[in-house]
């Protein structure tokens, strides 16, 4: 009794004993049942497990510890790279191209690659590029075709497309065709913003024109007197487009095949619009004003009717205008302004009080923005061509980037995919590619 038997394990200590010791194997294997083709009973390994199972367990692992397992043999290294263990993590995760419903908005790449591509822009690890220069200064307007294979910018009153290379993975972006491979013309001065709907560029301008025109090929194309003064926003959806002016107007025009360039609506604003958006449901729109002359800089618009549903947001200073919106679900969506601040809106909740709000750190009014529908955001300021990264989970910013130094110069416009970030300031465009 007091020398161990040759050739048998010693005896396991007293606190190893009980359900967790019965688990447990000499090589770590999970005990299973008797083996159907031999009847043998003993353990079964993690890769003896049925593939489903594993992605089960592997799914619960956070980014860390599956590149860890994915080393340890080239089966696990198989099955770590699938888009099912990796999902969890990427929810989790900023700018991957899944929004917060679950919907992936970039399929054809792989959500471990994404992941990746996710930590460089938590950490700003990035190559800068300026894609486009001018002489003079301008007020460029930027915008991604869907699926990122082209991107439009507004050059005085002309926008071009430029052609997106696709990188290994099968995503565009990163290097561009500086020669544009097609150029909208249609506006006497200024193009002010635009917008792509189902394969038409609408783009409003400082003549007052609203121009409607296909990407490619010969479809629907026309051009109206829209505003008495330039149009400074512009969004469409489906079969409408919405419009706001300098004029203190704002107005929902039909794309509809027979009512083509019809006024639907005319709002007086009773201010200077500087921003509209339209919910995702169709069912009605914002507009951001000057805050000048009326009291409430956001208010909603029933897009049907024309009329008012319900301001958001209570004691505005005056000139607190609202230069960028963009809703996120028809019931949540995002605002900055001269006020400096960048606010979150949730309209279930309240309409007197914004969900959460962040302040920009050198009290400078915030020109534009574009969220990814899940925990990012970035926006851009009034000088040295500031851009901010912001998670919706935390109180700071991120990341910045200072584009336009030593010429201080408004962010007029920004866009960015899941590799790349685009920002348009008076002299130029700039690319950060985060692969």
């Amino acid at each position: 009794m007091g020398r161990a038997t040759a050739g048998l394990p010693s005896p396991m200590p007293a606190r190893m004993r009980g359900p967790a010791a019965n688990a447990m194997t000499r090589d770590g294997a999970i005990p299973g049942e008797a083996d159907a083709a031999g009847g043998r009973e003993g353990p079964m390994s993690l890769l003896e497990l049925p593939e489903d199972i594993v992605f089960l367990l592997l799914s619960y692992l956070d980014a860390r510890s599956l590149g860890r397992v994915a080393q340890t043999c080239g089966k696990l290294r198989r099955l770590c790279g699938r888009d099912c263990v990796w999902r969890r993590v990427a929810r989790m995760a900023i700018n991957t191209g899944i929004t917060d419903d679950g919907t992936d908005r970039c399929v054809r790449v792989p959500l471990k690659e994404r992941v990746r591509v996710s930590q460089n822009w938590r950490r700003g690890r990035c190559q800068r590029e300026s894609l486009l220069r001018w002489r003079h200064n301008l007020l460029p307007w930027l915008q991604l075709e869907e699926g990122g294979a082209a991107l439009f910018v507004s050059q005085a009153e002309e926008v071009l497309a430029l052609r997106l290379h696709a990188r290994r993975g099968g995503a565009a972006g990163g290097r561009v065709d500086r020669r544009p491979v097609r150029l909208y013309r249609g506006h006497r001065d200024d193009v002010c913003q635009f917008v792509i709907n189902r394969g038409h560029l609408v783009s409003g301008g400082s003549d007052g024109r609203i121009v409607v025109q296909p990407l490619c090929g010969a479809h629907r194309h026309f051009a109206v007197a829209a505003h008495e003064e330039q149009v400074n926003c512009i969004d469409s959806g489906r079969d409408v487009i919405v419009s706001g002016s300098r004029d203190r107007t704002a107005k929902v025009w039909s794309l509809l095949n027979d009512r083509t360039s019809e006024c639907l609506h005319t709002i007086d604003t009773q201010d200077r619009v500087w921003s509209v958006a339209i919910s995702p449901a169709h069912s009605s729109f914002v507009t951001g004003t000057a805050c000048c002359g009326h009291h409430a800089p956001l208010r909603i618009w029933d897009l049907q009717r024309g009329d008012l549903l319900g301001s958001l947001g209570s004691e505005f200073r005056h000139g607190a205008g609202v230069l960028g919106v963009q809703f996120e679900t028809p019931s949540v969506l995002l605002s900055c302004g001269h006020d400096t601040f960048l606010r979150l809106w949730d309209t279930r909740s309240s309409m007197r009080q914004c969900v959460r709000e962040w302040e920009e750190p050198h009290d400078s009014a915030l020109y534009c923005l574009q969220a990814d529908g899940n925990h990012m955001v970035a926006s851009g300021s009034a000088h040295y061509g500031v851009v901010r990264l912001w998670d919706k989970r935390h109180h700071r910013c991120l990341q910045t980037f200072n584009l336009a130094s030593p010429v201080s110069s408004p962010v007029y416009s920004l866009r960015f995919s899941t590799r790349c970030l685009y920002v348009a300031v008076a002299t130029q465009v700039c690319v950060l590619d985060f692969t």
